[in-house]
This record gives structure tokens, sequence and C-alpha cells, in this order.
């Protein structure tokens, strides 16, 4: 999965990715400058990927690898027939669950879900733009030719219920839902596509299995003392594995 861009200081535009390894795992790859990478490095939700990585000195989250983005290489498609059982094991009861395992990213299954937006101020928008447009200036200086990324112009947001039957509300920072509404925007407009985007999630995906990937903040977490700060960083078609193990005693 993948976060919305973000301007970074240091690595100039970036992204914050994870994923599951071999193993069953989760890794946190950053940064990754996923729009200014070769063609050939670029990979979807559900693509296997190899890189390089060291641990960083700055984040001692277990699962995060500092990427050296010149070594990712993207790899083959997991089957449909195959998701489901690589990632359901890492679902988690509770937030307090994942803080138990000691764990930063987790995914959650709601029993209650409902997308909804929130339009961006001008402001926030001329801000973002400003910010990108210097990006894309700085990466055509260093490298080949960039395109200023377009802000989107809405904030999605997501209320949903924990199993717990809490009710929560968080921010979606999910790129692929972004890029989906961009999608839907340009073939029928804004208006049809929000209520496209808004059926696919709760029409489609939540009565056959949505789970929400959550990571904790950067800063405010349990390696700073602090209590986690849980974001919400993917919306996930995760269809439940209702088949019986038969290898279980």
């Amino acid at each position: 999965m993948k976060a919305q861009p973000h301007r970074s200081s240091r690595y100039f535009e970036t992204v914050c990715c994870a994923g599951i390894g071999r193993d069953g795992k989760w890794r946190r790859q950053y940064p990754v400058p996923f729009r200014n990478l070769q063609d050939w490095q670029k990979f979807s939700r559900w693509q296997w990927i190899r890189y390089r990585y060291r641990k960083s000195d700055s984040d001692r989250r277990t699962e995060s690898q500092k990427v050296d983005p010149d070594s990712l290489e993207s790899l083959g498609e997991v089957p449909k027939s195959e998701r489901s059982r690589l990632v359901s094991p890492l679902v988690r009861s509770s937030f307090a669950d994942a803080d138990a395992r000691g764990e930063s990213l987790t995914l959650l299954r709601p029993s209650a879900f409902e997308l909804g937006w929130q339009e961006k101020t001008q402001a926030e928008l001329d801000d973002e733009r400003t910010k990108h447009h210097e990006l894309a200036r700085q990466l055509s200086w260093l490298d080949k030719p960039a395109r200023p990324f377009e802000p989107c112009p809405l904030k999605f947001m997501v209320k949903w219920t924990d199993q717990d039957g809490r009710s929560r509300r968080h921010e979606a920072d999910d790129w692929e839902s972004v890029s989906a509404f961009w999608n839907f925007r340009r073939l029928y407009g804004e208006a049809e596509a929000l209520k496209t985007l808004k059926r696919k999630y709760e029409d489609e995906y939540f009565p056959k299995g949505l789970a929400l990937a959550f990571s904790t903040h950067s800063r405010r977490n349990a390696t700073h003392g602090a209590a986690n700060q849980w974001l919400l960083v993917g919306l996930i078609r995760l269809d439940e594995d209702k088949q019986p193990d038969f290898f279980l005693s």
C-alpha cells in the first residue's frame, strides 16, 4: 500500500509504502520517490518487490526499512486466490491488540463503514501546489523533467465502527483511493465520481471484505515514549476467508 506523495526537504517528494514479505511480516519502506522511479521499478498494490535497505538511525519502529531507491525492482503479482491467506493473519482485533504486540502497522476490519469527503480550502490547495511545484523544479534540475503532483481538492474521511462497537473517524491518506477518484472524475465528472467511489467501498468492498490499514505516526508512537497515534493509510479489498483449514486439529 502507498500513502499519498508528500514533500520531504531531504528526499524531495516521497511516498511512504508498506507491504508484507513472503514470511508474513510487515515492512515499511521509506523513502520511495515513487513518481521519479523508472517505469520498470514502479509497483502496484498486489505486486512483489525487491530492494536493498538498511535500518534507519532515526526510525526505531521494528518494521521500518530505509530503502535504496535505485535498487527497487517490481516483480510478479500475488494471485487473487492467495491474497486473503497471505494477509488475513495480520488482521488484529483492535488498536490495543496491535499495541500489545509492539506493532506499528496493522489491519482492522470495520463492523460498519462510511466514506465521506471534505473540500480543502483554497489556502490549503494553494500551499500544496506551491510546494509540489518547488519540488518539481528541484527534481527537474537533478534528474529528468518532473510534472508537479496535482493535490486532490478533497480530503477523504472514513467513519467506521470497530469490533468493540466504538465509533471512530479518520482521514484517509490512501493514494489508491485518490487515484480512483481522479480516474472516475475524468470519466463521469466530480459528482458522479464521488457516488461511484462511495458505492465501490460501501456496497462492494465492505460486504465482501474490507480491511483498514493503519500506521503509527513517525514521531507520536511507542518508540518515542508516547501513546501510538494511528493514521489511516490504506483501504484494502480483502475478502474474508471463510474456508476451514483442514490441517488444524
